[in-house]
């Protein structure tokens, strides 16, 4: 499954915010089969906050594991955000190339 983050809106703040996003995906997120990946797709995202990302990407990759896959991005916001969140959760994203 390909999830555009975008459909969260082009500039991704807050922890609150993230949260709710969260939420949000959950009925999806359970239609996802046990084997089956989640690609997240940053194309339309301006910026990425490390809280609104902690609250929506940290939960997903601890759920998920290698079956979260981020798309490559030319985004610099993303890209700082994806290196503290590795920082906080101690482990990597999974980046298809």
């Amino acid at each position: 499954m390909k999830l555009q983050l975008e459909k969260f809106g082009k500039t991704l703040l807050s922890r609150e915010l993230g949260g709710e996003a969260f939420k949000a995906f959950q009925p999806t997120l359970r239609e996802l089969s046990q084997d089956e990946e989640l690609e997240i797709d940053f194309s339309g995202v301006f910026t990425l906050s490390p809280s609104w990302a902690d609250e929506f990407l940290s939960p997903l990759l601890h759920q998920l594991g290698d079956r979260l896959i981020l798309l490559p991005s030319d985004n610099l916001s993303v890209h700082a955000t994806l290196r503290i969140l590795e920082e906080v959760n101690k482990r990597p994203f999974k980046i298809k190339s």
